[in-house]
């Protein structure tokens, strides 16, 4: 009888740890077939750094035909590379969750070839795609070790590909911080570059001519650049009917040196009123710098006739020139060496550097870009238009109004820091919004054609205004007769951010997607105190390593005292 009872108890305990065992394995299955018909992922990061925009899922839910990417990020590198390396693979898997097997990826190291030739010779490869490499240096074992890398990546899809630099950010700031704003801009490069090769409906964009305008070699890397991703036409407003500016996008006023006739402004009036995006880099002040290098000149306003159009908008152009102690250079004739004039770089504060930008998708986490006599920009009342200033000068300006005296030699002299007292002064603005026409209750220019207050074609517009014509100029190479990229300065071997502006307005002006809004993308950098690491670090080290055996022993003595206490009864 007493055996009878003891059997029981342990046949009932089976059947209760069978029927759980059974119940896990039931609801794991079931747990399983719901997350294969319900797709959902959880971001518990408080910036939702995981977390992909509404546009970029949209696109890689779309995508028509397979797109590769290659990145050339792989192999042994320091922590705070190693941290963007990261970054990229973790962006890369979440991008596929949901451009399913039309996006693949893959890491290559360009390092990895088994001899130098070999690796040189890949290397060159990479160099005519346009691929620069970077030099990065670290310590290892106490050594100073330099390695180059290309912090780049290869978007191909349809037999044509896209380059995508991966190291972005302001280089005048520090390492870290420029490391974190290129990991706040990995999934716009990666999306923006898949959309430009996936096949869609292009954009037409007109470029103003006939009033002495940048030429098509001084504009051609801007032309070049956007017909990459539209449909790119010279306009002449005088010879252009309004229904056919209507098949336009977009219109780009560069470096105006004339006069804007009437007709020719009601048709620039009516493009932008009936909803057509415009951009405009116009000069407020005339340079020769001919005349300036020959004993000087007098800077007086130029008479583009805009001024009205952009007063009616919500802007002004000032007639002035703004001077800033963080500028570019220029080449003078500092002296002779031999027979040959030695010419130098001299500092040209006539050419401010822009470093300071609003946190907007066009210009947020921007690296700084190079201006030449630009002037400053008010805001006038202008109801219903929401006006964001864009970039701003360097809190040394200095501000000359009209008439402004221009010297080249006035670069040989140390400059007076004490007249540098204005500061941060916008040259940019981007006017959003439904623009009231300068032109309503009025007869249309060169007719008795009587024009409303609104009209049912009324649509909203954006325009982006910036005060120096030469911000879309780029140079040309005297021997070949190219254009060079713009932004770049040969004086200084750098190329600046101008054509990423550039782009970054066009593609918010048109991109009905809104994919340019992931720029605005903000991660927090939160450093550790170097100071509290190195004075308690061994702390740390012993806690690190002390606590789990603690842990450790304290669970298996808790668990043998309740084994002890369950069992010992039987």
């Amino acid at each position: 009888m007493p055996e009878t009872q003891s059997t029981a108890p342990t046949q009932t305990r089976k059947r209760r740890d069978l029927t759980r065992f059974l119940l896990v394995i039931g609801l794991l299955l079931l747990f399983n077939f719901l997350g294969q018909q319900f797709f959902f992922r959880l971001d518990l990061t408080e910036e939702k750094r995981y977390t992909m925009a509404e546009a970029t899922k949209e696109l890689l839910q779309k995508l028509p035909q397979p797109v590769t990417v290659t990145v050339y990020l792989d192999g042994d590198f320091p922590p705070s590379f190693r941290r963007l390396q990261q970054a990229v693979r973790e962006t890369l898997n979440e991008m596929q969750v949901y451009g399913g097997q039309n996006l693949r990826y893959v890491f290559i190291d360009p390092s990895a070839a088994g001899t130098e030739q070999a690796r040189n010779a890949y290397y060159a490869t990479l160099l005519k795609k346009g691929l620069r490499p970077t030099n990065l240096g670290a310590n290892e074992n106490g050594k100073r070790v330099e390695k180059i890398i290309f912090p780049w990546a290869t978007v191909s899809a349809g037999g044509k590909e896209q380059q995508v630099l991966l190291l972005r950010g302001n280089q005048a700031a520090p390492a870290d911080v420029r490391l974190n704003q290129s990991i706040e801009g990995l999934e716009y490069e990666m999306a923006s570059a898949i959309r430009k090769l996936v096949p869609g409906q292009r954009k037409r964009i007109g470029v103003v001519e006939g009033h002495g305008e940048l030429s098509n070699a001084e504009a051609g890397d801007l032309i070049g650049s956007l017909s990459q991703f539209y449909d790119v036409f010279r306009v002449n407003l005088a010879q252009t009917r309004p229904q056919d500016l209507r098949t336009l996008s977009a219109l780009v006023v560069a470096k105006p040196a004339g006069t804007f006739s009437e007709p020719e402004k009601f048709k620039l009036d009516q493009f932008i009123t009936h909803g057509g995006n415009a951009l405009f880099f116009v000069d407020a002040m005339r340079v020769n710098l001919d005349s300036a290098s020959r004993g000087g000149m007098l800077s007086f306003p130029i008479q583009t006739n805009l001024d009205d159009l952009l007063f009616k908008y919500g802007v002004r152009v000032n007639p002035d020139l703004l001077l800033d102690l963080n500028s570019g250079v220029i080449p003078l004739v500092t002296g002779m060496m031999g027979n040959k004039p030695k010419v130098e770089p001299m500092p040209w504060q006539f050419y401010p550097l822009i470093n300071n930008f609003s946190q907007h998708p066009i210009t947020r986490n921007l690296d700084a870009v190079y201006t030449k006599f630009v002037s400053s920009i008010d805001t006038v009342k202008a109801a219903g238009i929401r006006k964001t200033p864009l970039l701003f000068t360097s809190r040394y300006t200095r501000v000359l109004p009209s008439p402004v005296p221009v010297n080249l030699n006035d670069a040989r002299m140390e400059p007076d820091r004490k007249l540098y007292t204005s500061q941060f002064k916008p040259v940019g603005y981007l006017l959003e919004g439904q623009f009231r026409s300068l032109y309503a209750n009025r007869a249309e220019p060169g007719t008795a054609r009587f024009q409303p207050a609104t009209s049912p074609q009324d649509r909203p517009a954006k325009v982006l205004v910036l005060s120096d014509g030469d911000f879309v100029r780029n140079d040309v190479d005297p021997k070949t007769g190219r254009p060079l990229r713009l932004g770049f300065d040969r004086l200084a071997a750098t190329e600046f951010a101008n054509r990423e502006l550039v782009l970054n307005a066009v593609d918010y002006m048109l991109d009905e997607s809104n994919l340019i809004s992931v720029r605005g993308k903000q991660i927090t950098l939160r450093p550790l105190d170097k100071l509290r690491v190195a004075e308690e670090r061994r702390q740390w080290q012993l806690l690190n390593l002390v606590a789990p055996l603690v842990l450790l022993g304290v669970f298996g003595a808790v668990r043998a005292w309740r084994r002890k206490r369950r069992y010992a009864r039987f």
